[in-house]
């Protein structure tokens, strides 16, 4: 079996040279492929190196002492260290792009997807998860990175309506609220025409608790009205936790490194709380492009084991979101990211579309 071609991405590393590059690139790849430490002699057998087995062994050993591949048993063949994987995606790994059947996938799947935003986000977590083989989370869009698109007052009653506020990628909240001056159906449709036509468009982040209730007051309505409408709008704008949507646990069971079930539990309790796979994530929304961190570059020794690669998404020309992918540093990185930019980009498609 002959190497992947891998592009010389110069400079390199000073103690790195073309042909250590091209035996840490093969390294990689056979260790990626196959979950065993890789040796001289399975180089020389499978790949068409153009260099003698001794050549090869002597290479490894330098890479080793140059901190790119670490040996896990003296006996062992060599895996590559949180260096020697950075090293190649950073510099050696020729990008890939996804086949087309996953490409059809994608967009089948997003264009029969809901138009209401945490159904869509959720969907997306599950095709990355299906597709990866690993774990998947989407950080969804807080909704004071929103638009204003709409709010509808609904009648109940002479003394309750209902409240609901529409917002870009079809977020919606509804709140009722009663009140103690009759108001008719055709009084609240009169106020959601006023509301809606003064705020088309704008941030929902600017809209503020004066400018609402003067809004309402200018239309003629009570000061409790008023106060009703605004504890609405608060509650749409207000900013929450970050929400998380997640899938594809099982897959990291089927995974080499985590047969050990401490490290294992470990893994799990961290995916099970939303605020530090937040934190995982959070600096990824300035990236352009996918990226990944590996190993220790996450930042917590109880997930050493793993990689996640990201990607941001827009609604509009805004960034309000990240998709992840979380695996073992083994992962086929050029894969992983061809699918989080590929899914990101229908992702953006989709609220595109769906805001017209």
């Amino acid at each position: 079996m002959t190497a992947k071609k891998i592009p010389a991405r110069t400079p390199y590393p000073a103690n790195l040279d073309q042909r250590k590059a091209f035996i840490l690139s093969t390294v990689v790849y056979e260790y990626v492929a196959t979950a065993e430490p890789v040796g001289s002699q399975t180089l020389t057998q499978k790949y068409n190196l153009g260099v003698s087995s001794a050549t090869i062994r002597n290479e490894m050993a330098e890479l080793e002492a140059a901190g790119y591949l670490v040996q896990p048993h003296t006996s062992a063949g060599r895996v590559p260290s949180d260096a020697g994987y950075r090293t190649y995606v950073d510099r050696l790994m020729e990008p890939e792009t996804l086949p087309s059947d996953e490409t059809k996938r994608i967009r089948d799947e997003f264009r029969a997807a809901s138009r209401e935003l945490d159904g869509v986000i959720e969907q997306a977590a599950r095709l990355v998860g299906q597709l990866s083989r690993n774990f998947a989370f989407m950080v969804a869009p807080s909704r004071d990175t929103q638009t204003f698109r709409h709010v509808q007052l609904i009648w109940l009653s002479e003394r309750a309506a209902l409240a609901v506020i529409v917002t870009s990628g079809g977020v919606a909240t509804q709140s009722h609220f009663e009140h103690a001056t009759d108001v008719t159906a055709d009084d609240l449709t009169r106020l959601s025409n006023r509301l809606n036509a003064e705020f088309a468009n704008a941030p929902m982040r600017d809209l503020d608790a004066r400018r609402i209730v003067a809004t309402v007051r200018d239309g003629g309505f009570s000061e409790e009205i008023a106060q009703a409408v605004e504890s609405a709008f608060r509650g749409a704008i207000r900013s929450q936790e970050p929400v998380i949507a997640s899938s594809g646990t099982q897959h990291l069971l089927d995974q080499p490194e985590f047969q050990d079930l401490r490290k294992l539990r470990s893994i799990l309790r961290i995916i099970e709380e939303q605020k530090r796979l937040y934190e995982l994530v959070a600096d990824s929304m300035n990236d352009e492009g996918a990226s990944a961190k590996i190993g220790h570059e996450l930042g917590s020794d109880d997930i050493t084991e793993c990689s996640v690669v990201t990607v941001p998404y827009n609604l509009g020309d805004d960034t309000v979101g990240v998709l992840a992918i979380l695996g073992p540093r083994r992962m086929p990185y050029a894969r992983l990211m061809a699918l989080a930019e590929g899914t990101a980009q229908s992702l953006n498609r989709h609220f595109t579309e769906a805001d017209r």
